[in-house]
């Protein structure tokens, strides 16, 4: 177990927090996982949210973890390490003072400041904590995305955290890497041969990546109409799910091996402009339609802003120039207010290159495999394989499936308990490298400036669907199809 350390969490008293990360804390808790000593600090803006912070949490403990995992007395012994307080982190008053007391009682004591807040205020963050001595050689601040909103935000932002903290203790986080089955997605390809053989072009047809939302802005429109999908989604969970995926194998399984190998495949990212952009995407933005057989509204209602262009959609059509995936198509896929709410890495093989049984046996469908990342997590393959139930030979598809949840009986996936764990440990694995954000974003921003010279306006899709129309067309322009999460091996 790690040694015992303090978290700061800044924005404690916020939708992440309650959601998310005090959830995962007491997940920890009652797993044995969070050291005896730890304590937890909840900085809340204002007075009334930190006197009333204890009984804000228990309900939303019960809320968002799973029926049978919250337990009334380990609850009453998990709160006695939770301590809210009043902080204005914009403001360098007596409140900040009042936190180093707290955390110098304990100077020795690994520290991790938790950035629960809006990105543009991490900078005077980690300035106050400098200005009242809480930066020590054990200190970790974990940074939340969107890390700025372009190439230059997001280096003014890292800039001025770098001027507190160095790079070694800067954990910038993106939970998808923290999922279980993405870890096992290293286990897949790294330690069974029969994989990493099939690991290429030579084998690989193409990879879907699609991380699809059945929810609208959530609250979060201010922020939602001055990003949009491409922002919000591409540029970090779907870019580092590509990078994962499409990456050489480490020379070691640790963080300085990994991260280099994932910058080496923005790298590789063959750039988009002008009208290769045209060529490779598709924008939507989703109007009224229906979901779970209620009537949902449009962007534009939820916004309340009549000319707004943002897109809620986008698809892209991704190449990698490099050896191993010359000329094999990525495409990347998210949405909102879509049909399912799922995020799953598919690789499609290819078709066997020669075909022994005569047409009478049925059609072939090539391999595939499935990563699921939510809502549950699985992996399935799907092998050709002789109808049993008949004597002639017919030929059909069975699936392979390893679902954790009916393997390991207590599996509980919580990226972010581990991924807190990870920065208490200072393990940086499954973080991301300054390096990394400025080529991803190097590689985003010619898209949105084509987009925005174009002047065009997002195709439009029903709430509740798979998106526009035209996502489907940037497929069947090279013979292929969307996978469609739960509906059936083939959507034609």
């Amino acid at each position: 177990m790690a040694d015992p350390f303090d978290i700061v969490i800044f924005g404690g008293c916020g939708d992440l927090a309650l959601r998310k990360l005090v959830p995962a804390l007491y997940r920890a808790f009652r797993e044995e996982k969070f050291p005896s000593g730890s304590r937890v600090f909840a900085a809340c803006h204002n007075p009334g949210d930190a006197a009333d912070y204890l009984a804000k949490v228990a309900p939303a403990l019960q809320e968002h973890l799973a029926a049978d995992e919250f337990c009334p007395e380990a609850w009453d012994q998990f709160k006695e390490l939770l301590f809210p307080l009043v902080l204005d982190v914009s403001v360098a008053d007596e409140q900040w003072q009042s936190l180093s007391a707290l955390l110098n009682s304990e100077p020795e004591k690994v520290r991790v400041f938790y950035l629960a807040i809006p990105p543009t205020i991490f900078g005077v963050c980690c300035q106050h904590l400098a200005q009242v001595d809480l930066v020590t050689a054990n200190s970790r601040v974990v940074v939340e995305k969107p890390l700025g909103y372009d190439a230059v935000s997001a280096d003014t932002i890292n800039t001025e955290i770098a001027r507190v903290f160095d790079e070694s203790c800067i954990y910038r986080i993106d939970h998808y890497l923290g999922k279980e089955t993405v870890q096992n997605l290293f286990a897949l390809r790294f330690t069974n041969l029969i994989f990493e053989q099939l690991w290429d072009a030579k084998s690989i047809d193409h990879v879907q990546i699609s991380i699809s939302e059945t929810v609208g802005l959530e609250g979060r429109a201010g922020f939602y109409n001055e990003a949009g999908a491409l922002r919000d989604m591409v540029q970090n969970h779907l870019l580092q799910l590509l990078c994962l995926v499409a990456m050489e194998s480490p020379n070691k399984v640790n963080f300085k091996s990994i991260r280099a190998e994932k910058l080496k495949v923005l790298e590789a990212l063959r750039p988009m402009s002008g009208e290769d952009v045209n060529k490779h995407t598709v924008r939507g933005q989703y109007v009224p339609g229906s979901y779970s057989g209620e009537l949902v509204p449009g962007y534009i209602e939820e916004l309340g802003s009549p000319d707004s262009t943002t897109e809620t959609f986008v698809a892209l059509r991704v190449y990698i120039d490099n050896w191993r995936w010359a000329r094999t198509p990525f495409y990347l896929r998210t949405g909102k207010r879509m049909k399912k709410r799922c995020a799953e890495i598919v690789i499609q093989f290819k078709d066997v290159s020669h075909r022994v049984y005569d047409d009478s046996a049925g059609p072939l469908a090539p391999n595939r495999l499935i990563i699921r990342l939510q809502p549950d997590e699985f992996i399935q393959l799907t092998l050709m394989s002789k109808n049993l139930e008949r004597l002639d030979m017919q030929l059909q598809p069975a699936t392979l499936n390893l679902n954790f949840s009916d393997t390991y009986s207590h599996f509980r996936s919580d990226a972010y308990k581990r991924l807190i764990l990870d920065a208490a440990t200072a393990n940086q694995s499954l973080f991301i490298r300054r390096d990394e954000v400025e080529q991803a974003w190097a590689w985003i921003d010619p898209i949105i400036e084509a987009w925005h010279n174009s002047k065009s306006t997002p195709h439009l899709y029903r709430a509740g669907t798979w998106g526009p129309d035209e996502s489907d067309e940037l497929l069947k322009e090279d013979g292929r199809h969307w996978f469609n999460s739960g509906e059936g091996l083939e959507q034609e």
